[in-house]
């Protein structure tokens, strides 16, 4: 039963099955319990009626009367003292019976074959056209004793059939319906469960967890909403700490903003004093800037609405572009920066990529001591461009690897928010290359230095 169109029908026809064996047990039950002694009854009392008539005439009379009766629909066995047996009407389809049977009718009693016929789960005695499965009653006529066995005949007795088969059909679909009910709620219960567990994320609350262990397509489904539940809790998680971040970053320069405009309004201060002032204030104001623009960079990555100018360039001109831009402050470290290239061709947004390297060369420059050196290096494959980024830098803690990307996660602790980093960089980088259907990775250790490499495939599908 892996898929629902299968349990379903599997289901259907097992239900179709089960109903009607358990219909035609409990039916057949029905006639053992109630139909053959009212039926056994019915006839007794019919033998005895024959048999007052036959008392009233004499023994030559028997053959004539019991052919007409007969002709009624009945089946008439009579047996004398000298255990001689005559037949009348159609015959039986098996005329054994033990004599003591026929002794006990010859001594007075009446026999109910059709009472005590044995109960057979799937053989319906009540049409076993057999001399066992009759009533027998004594007969006096003429001072002689006989033995009167009487059964109706199976075409007279055919309306009992139909009542059997309706109240068959009856009891099986009464069943079936039953069982299609329950086993339609067994189906239907996870979809009202996941109805109930849609309202509750409609309402805010991310924290569901569906028990449902099947493995058909509701299964998955229940299994593939708890993940997505999962997700928009993460999801509503970074968006709370990211507007925390944010309105942290905001307050922190705005606060050091407003408390030095403040004291630029003391008469008493020196013009070495007013100037450190007004160099704060515009280097808070300068981060500001630069963190309003790289939300809205953010934002439009997000967008995706910054993929509009995708075409072919040189990836090797762009990094020496990249190279040439920061030679003062690699230079004003004594730091060494080695390109390792070959004309290489890509397919991608230049502007956007360029921010890649450009980010990805002022960190290794920031974190890279004096004397240091860089390594950059670009090669390709048959569908890849892969561009890596070594610094012999103070390298990440092996704990930090995992959250580089995140947004403001800074990983050199020493730093303050006081400098220039808002803690976007990377995450924009990672958004970028994610953007162009490749991979960042990092490989770093504490004292040894970074590694950031980059793989872009050659054919982007945008």
């Amino acid at each position: 039963m892996g898929t629902l169109y299968v349990r379903i029908i599997s289901m259907t026809m097992i239900i179709i099955i089960v109903s009607t064996i358990a219909a035609f047990l409990m039916t057949n039950s029905y006639y053992h319990s109630h139909l053959k002694p009212a039926n056994d009854e019915k006839l007794t009392h019919i033998a005895e009626q024959i048999g007052e008539i036959l008392e009233e005439n004499h023994k030559e009379f028997i053959p004539e009367f019991l052919t007409r009766i007969s002709a009624l629909g009945y089946k008439l066995h009579v047996v004398d003292k000298q255990m001689n047996r005559t037949s009348y009407g159609e015959p039986f389809r098996s005329e054994a019976i033990d004599e003591e049977h026929i002794l006990s009718v010859l001594a007075g009693n009446e026999y109910h074959g059709i009472r005590d016929y044995p109960w057979k789960p799937f053989i319906i005695g009540f049409f076993s056209n057999e001399l066992v499965n009759s009533v027998g009653i004594p007969l006096d006529v003429d001072g002689e004793r006989y033995a009167l066995f009487v059964r109706a005949d199976t075409e007279i007795m055919f309306w009992e059939m139909r009542a059997f088969q309706v109240i068959l059909l009856i009891v099986m679909l009464a069943l079936a319906f039953l069982f299609i009910i329950i086993s339609s709620r067994f189906i239907v219960q996870p979809l009202i469960s996941l109805r109930e567990a849609t309202k509750k994320i409609a309402a805010g609350n991310y924290h569901i967890k569906l028990n449902v262990s099947r493995t058909d397509e509701i299964g998955r489904l229940a299994a593939d909403f708890t993940k997505m539940s999962k997700s928009l809790q993460r999801t509503e998680e970074k968006r709370q700490e990211f507007v925390s971040n944010v309105s942290h970053e905001i307050q922190s320069p705005l606060t050091s903003i407003q408390g030095f405009s403040q004291a630029l309004r003391e008469e008493n201060l020196t013009e070495e004093e007013r100037n450190r002032y007004l160099e704060i204030i515009e280097k808070e104001a300068r981060r500001l800037s630069s963190l309003s623009k790289q939300l809205l960079t953010l934002s439009m990555l997000d967008r995706e609405e910054v993929l509009q100018e995708m075409r072919t360039f040189n990836v090797d001109e762009q990094l020496q572009d990249v190279v040439m831009t920061t030679e003062w402050q690699w230079r004003e470290k004594s730091l060494t920066v080695d390109l390792v290239s070959t004309p290489v061709e890509l397919v991608g947004e230049r502007k956007l990529l360029h921010q890649v390297w450009m980010n990805l060369m002022t960190n290794a420059i920031r974190y890279t001591p004096e004397g240091g050196k860089i390594t950059i290096e670009l090669k390709e494959d048959k569908s890849n461009v892969v561009i890596t980024f070594t610094d012999t830098g103070i390298g990440i803690k092996e704990e930090h690897l995992s959250r580089i990307f995140d947004r403001f996660f800074i990983a050199d602790e020493a730093r303050t928010r006081t400098k220039s980093s808002t803690g976007l960089g990377l995450s924009i980088v990672k958004k970028i290359i994610e953007l162009h259907e490749g991979t960042i990775m990092v490989r770093s250790k504490v004292g040894e230095g970074t590694t950031f490499t980059v793989t872009i495939p050659k054919d982007v599908s945008f």
